[in-house]
């Protein structure tokens, strides 16, 4: 009997990018006649079907995930029935949000093959928490309190393991798919092939794609205006544009044509990776070991100078021979 996987991979963007693409092709190649099966969120839709066209996708659109929480079990519970009707061979939870976490325990629960991470308690002692009013916020929001996991190395995820002299290739991904999940021989392969942007890519100057917003303070970059002033000052043309506002298969075909990325620590660092672009990253407070872009900004809690960084980039662009 053919197998029929469902793989989980839900938030956000960047994770379901450099995560949930290499686990999908990792479990693909582990079972090759398996039917698979992902269930995602909003924009993980658009890049998954590029990366993996003939996967079937179940998602929740942008809009379909309650903020508050009793709303948001009862979408969640919802989506369990459709996932129980499908009467999976094995459930892979791939996520470390508290609602696919509790998506999966209720699963387990019910009797499914759900491998993974899952809520620590169950569903009813949940609910009742929540009606006597003894559930903790750090629970549904820490992830070391919610979850617990079939993969035992998991509560490795929950240190800080990039100050234990452990580097690797891909930065955080890399580290919880090959040693936390135990797919120690994936590929950390994110691929995707699409055409460059036509437009962009006949330019004669060097392009480049800029992502200095965020939906965090502490990684919004302030000057994002001013350095797109002096790139463009020195020849460089500068686009942007990761609110959603072009589709995705646009999206990638512009960073396709572009040579270099500069942004925040967010998800468009993973959509450039998928198409072979090298970013800048603007670390602020983030540790780049954890992200491991090809160039970053030293640590700091007061944002770079945009002309410090405008030389940076230049200095970049002249050493691929463009400027």
């Amino acid at each position: 009997m053919q197998e029929k996987i469902l793989i989980i991979r839900m938030l956000g963007l960047g994770d379901v990018t450099c995560v949930g693409i290499p686990a999908i092709r990792h479990i693909k190649q582990k079972y090759p006649d398996a039917n698979i099966h992902v269930l995602t969120y909003a924009a993980g839709e658009d890049i998954i079907a590029l990366a993996e066209p003939d996967v079937h996708i179940m998602a929740l659109k942008k809009g379909e995930w309650p903020e508050n929480i009793v709303n948001a079990m009862q979408t969640f519970l919802g989506l369990a029935e459709t996932i129980l009707g499908e009467k999976y061979s094995r459930i892979i939870n791939l996520d470390t949000w508290f609602m696919p976490c509790f998506l999966a325990r209720f699963l387990k629960d019910a009797g499914e093959p759900v491998v993974g991470n899952t809520m620590s308690i169950s569903v009813a002692e949940l609910v009742d928490k929540f009606q006597q009013q003894t559930l903790s916020a750090d629970y549904v929001n820490v992830p070391e309190h919610y979850m617990q996991s079939t993969w035992l190395s998991m509560a490795q995820w929950h240190t800080a393991w990039w100050e234990n002299g452990i580097s690797l290739e891909r930065g955080y991904p890399e580290f919880y798919l090959r040693r936390c999940c135990g797919f120690g021989d994936i590929a950390m392969d994110m691929a995707i092939d699409v055409p460059a942007d036509t437009a962009l890519a006949a330019m004669d100057k060097p392009v480049v794609a800029m992502a200095t917003e965020a939906r965090t303070k502490e990684r919004h970059y302030p000057y994002g205006e001013q350095l797109k002033q002096l790139l463009e000052e020195q020849g460089v043309m500068v686009w942007s544009g990761f609110d959603g506002r072009y589709p995705m298969l646009d999206t990638l075909g512009k960073l396709k044509a572009s040579q270099l990325l500069i942004t925040v620590p967010s998800a468009p660092q993973w959509l450039a990776t998928t198409v072979n672009t090298p970013s800048l990253v603007i670390s602020g407070t983030v540790d780049p070991r954890t992200l491991m872009p090809e160039f970053a900004t030293d640590m700091s809690s007061q944002p770079v100078a945009a002309e410090i960084l405008a030389e940076g980039v230049m200095n970049i662009l002249k050493g691929q021979g463009h400027g």
